[in-house]
């Protein structure tokens, strides 16, 4: 079969800056990420090396102040690089989108202080962050977390165990979220926790369907101090900080899922028209021409889509509800287009030899991370028809 190239996607970028952002992304890709991802993601390989090569190149802080280090970006912009490195290893590109997340309550709710003294390692001096939010028996019910910090003269002593960490054992540093008051939703303060806090430890890592270069763990406090100028925000406003990044994160999500669905698509596209049957290529069968056209518009409804919440947040308007939609219509896309990716490639697309499985595996994890899309229903609908009564 001839080996067909993909085209780049076709991106409307605001500034001849992000033009030559995108290149270089798409090179770092290309060289460093994709040549390396079947091979690492099986046997389970984190890529630190090419974290650090994203932190010197300036990708690890890019919608955040060139003051501290950032990129100045827009999310319009930061969005389309994280879909191009997530095309290229999902790992790499969800990893980027966590440690943005990380840096969120710090970058936004930080004192001058704070982010004098944090922020320029975090955002370009090769760190890599963590967000601890959930909990073994707190998910989607993010608001009944228990782990706790209590003040012990000028510190605060955390204590409790945080589940599904991406990065968890590996972060430099974790934004954690614990409760320092009642119970509720107003009770919950945030924290900026050095990965390297004694009586902090992570177990080990989760053996997951797919992300395997991606660890996730759970990660125990076990009374790690940590002083209260690494309080981020007041007390009590840790939950609203939080879902202040989730929306932020949402949008992260569904580039990246967006990216995994074009490299399904690119490699749906190789291999319908380089494999022959009855004597001519399979992409001139009408059936499977027509499942590559809907796999391509669906792409470009979710890009869209995500696009169009990112541009919200860059003008300051509100963009929760659009945020959800974005990850539920795009990692439901991925879903979809990733496992008619499989079908295209027939037997092949069911065996390791080529990527299409692996992305239908990825895929999944879209749909449940940084609020299941059952959650993005709920969100939409409380937007559209108020609160649920009961």
């Amino acid at each position: 079969m001839p080996d067909r190239a993909p085209q780049p996607v076709d991106r409307q970028l605001p500034t001849d800056e992000a033009r030559d952002l995108i290149s270089l992304v798409r090179d770092i890709a290309q060289r460093e990420i994709a040549p390396k991802a079947a091979e690492e993601e099986d046997a389970g390989h984190f890529p630190r090396e090419v974290f650090g090569l994203l932190s010197e190149s300036g990708l690890l802080g890019l919608p955040y102040d060139s003051e501290y280090g950032g990129g100045d970006q827009p999310y319009e912009v930061y969005l389309q690089v994280l879909e191009e490195l997530a095309a290229a290893r999902l790992t790499v590109g969800l990893g980027v989108s966590v440690h943005t997340l990380a840096c969120h309550a710090l970058a936004n709710y930080g004192t001058k202080e704070q982010q004098v003294e944090h922020l320029p390692a975090m955002l370009g001096g090769g760190l890599l962050g963590a967000y601890c939010l959930s909990e073994p028996s707190s998910g989607s019910d993010a608001a009944s977390l228990r782990t706790k910090a209590v003040r012990e003269d000028e510190d605060w002593a955390i204590t409790g165990t945080k589940a599904w960490i991406t990065h968890g054992g590996i972060a430099d540093f974790y934004t954690v979220m614990a409760r320092t008051g009642g119970e509720g939703a107003r009770g919950i303060t945030a924290f900026l926790v050095p990965g390297d806090a004694e009586g902090l430890h992570a177990a080990l890592p989760e053996k997951k369907m797919g992300m395997k270069g991606s660890p996730t763990a759970q990660v125990h406090f076990d009374g790690v101090r940590v002083g209260d100028d690494r309080r981020l925000g007041e007390e009590g406003q840790g939950f609203a900080i939080a879902l202040s990044a989730l929306d932020s994160g949402r949008l992260g999500i569904a580039a990246c899922a967006i990216g995994v669905a074009q490299a399904a698509l690119d490699e749906a596209v190789a291999y319908a028209t380089g494999r022959q049957q009855f004597g001519r290529p399979i992409s001139d069968f009408q059936g499977l021409r027509f499942m590559l056209a809907d796999m391509a518009t669906q792409i470009e409804a979710g890009r869209a889509l995500y696009l169009a919440a990112a541009r919200l947040r860059d003008a300051g308007r509100p963009f929760s509800k659009q945020a959800a939609m974005a990850k539920l219509l795009c990692t439901d896309t991925a879903m979809k287009v990733t496992t008619d990716a499989v079908q295209v490639l027939g037997g092949y697309g069911y065996t390791a030899d080529f990527p299409a499985e692996r992305y239908m595996r990825e895929a999944k994890v879209l749909q449940i991370v940084e609020g299941t899309n059952q959650i993005q229903r709920m969100v939409i609908a409380r937007h559209l028809a108020g609160p649920d009564s009961r």
